[in-house]
């Protein structure tokens, strides 16, 4: 069985976990490293961890470029791919390398005219946590074309089904980073220490590895995918990749700004308060990394099976994506609602971060649960090249539907409302998704049957 037929001949339930598993194992790598970050940076202290708490918006910028470049290209790739259309895959993936460079410079743009400023503004006049966010922002947007090299050659692998090529990029990226980390800072082996700043070195030299090795294997090892790298890109395969990419890359700004406006709220109550969030933010992406590493395994099976019009392969992916995330999360859910105590003191938590951060991640855990069901939603758009309806979910679930609510708790004087405004607005977004599920099956779908009652 060659490595491109894989996506539409493998059984599903085998499929999505032959595709999933490299994935998760290799975002566990990833977000590990991510918390080694923070964890290190505790011990450094409260002050460096709220700094680099600050900084999480700004990341998410990065995250937004990248991201919507990277799934756009996936689904594009998979779908030409599932039409047996290389020539179609060889321009597409040039236009990608291109536009990598480009989302590059954006990056620095901002950098240059927004992060001295922003800390200004977010920090609250407190000048080592605006030092230590400062210097650890500039580093990573600075040096961000590794991880932009990164997120192109990673999702050709993805798309053919070589998740485990995938794993040894991404897993090298993070083994690089957890060696670096201690290292760089508090300074071993005669480096100098230099605390957030070292942090960022090491994350920007992780991917920087991992990106290098992308391109390696996809030139030897990913002969379905032809590497051509061309400045004369055509206008219809940008459009093609912004078409699904642009959505996604909205989604990830609408988060940055959202925290952005989360973080200015609990500034009120503390410092603390924003340090906990960075925490938070950390231990979701951790509980969600089997349905986020199933998200990106879905959509080029969506998306193949769709050019190829294997209908039923289609309606067994929604329902099975679906029933693991469910049993993934509900065991996540269980986990944390017994541990939050030693989940924060892996942060060298103080008493009062102890006495504010309990309550918040046991109620905060629920939140993790209930939002799996709109990650799944944004595959399933995604697979069929539809992300504007993944982008109207996230913008219901993180802005119409949370806001309200956390200016109320803010208002209150009461962070516990602000906590449960996120479990609420989950919750409150479910209808919605599966509203927009029916439109796209009407609209593209159509006559496909829907598997999505069988599967909630």
């Amino acid at each position: 069985m060659d490595n491109e037929s894989i996506m539409g001949t493998i059984p599903i339930p085998r499929l999505i976990i032959k595709t999933s598993i490299p994935l998760i194992i290799s975002l566990l790598v990833n977000n590990l490293y991510n918390l080694v970050d923070s964890i290190f940076v505790a011990r450094v202290s409260e002050e460096a961890l709220t700094g680099i708490s600050l900084a999480a918006p700004l990341q998410m910028i990065m995250i937004a470029l990248g991201c919507g470049l990277a799934v756009g290209l996936n689904a594009m790739v998979s779908r030409s791919m599932g039409e047996k259309k290389r020539e179609e895959v060889k321009k597409t993936t040039s236009a990608a390398i291109v536009m990598a460079f480009g989302a590059y410079l954006i990056n620095v743009i901002v950098c240059l005219l927004v992060v001295k400023s922003y800390f200004a503004w977010q920090a609250g006049g407190n000048e080592a946590i605006a030092r230590y966010g400062t210097s650890y922002i500039q580093i990573c947007m600075l040096f961000s074309f590794g991880q932009m090299i990164q997120w192109v050659f990673d999702r050709l692998l993805i798309a053919t089904g070589k998740s485990t090529l995938f794993l040894a990029t991404l897993g090298t990226a993070s083994v690089v980073n957890v060696i670096l980390d201690p290292i760089l800072i508090f300074g071993y082996f005669g480096f100098l220490a230099m605390g957030t700043a070292g942090a960022a070195i090491a994350t920007v030299t992780g991917q920087l590895a991992g990106g290098l090795l992308g391109i390696y294997l996809n030139i030897k090892r990913n002969q379905e995918i032809p590497i051509h790298f061309t400045l004369h890109i055509q206008k219809r395969h940008v459009v093609n990749i912004l078409k699904v990419g642009i959505p996604t890359a909205i989604m990830q700004g609408i988060m940055s700004v959202m925290g952005i406006f989360i973080n200015t709220i609990l500034y009120q109550f503390s410092s603390t308060a924003v340090a906990i969030y960075g925490i938070l933010l950390r231990c979701q992406n951790l509980a969600q990394i089997g349905v986020q590493g199933m998200n990106n395994g879905l959509i080029p099976i969506i998306a193949y099976n769709y050019g190829a019009k294997k209908e039923k392969r289609v309606h067994e992916t929604i329902r099975y994506a679906f029933i693991y995330a469910v049993i993934i999360m509900t065991v996540i859910l269980i986990a944390f609602e017994f541990i939050p105590d030693r989940i924060l003191m892996l942060f060298d938590a103080s008493d009062q971060m102890q006495k504010l951060g309990i309550p918040a991640v046991r109620i905060m855990s629920v939140s993790f649960f209930v939002s799996s069901i709109g990650i799944i939603f944004a595959a399933i758009f995604q697979g069929y090249g539809n992300g504007n309806y993944s982008m109207y979910l996230v913008f219901m679930r993180q802005v119409i539907l949370l806001i309200p609510i956390l200016l109320i708790g803010a208002f209150m004087g009461n962070i516990t409302i602000i906590w449960y405004g996120f479990v609420i607005a989950e919750a409150l977004s479910i209808p919605y998704g599966i509203w927009l599920y029916r439109k796209i099956k009407k609209s593209t779908i159509t006559p496909m049957s829907a598997p999505l009652a069988e599967a909630l």
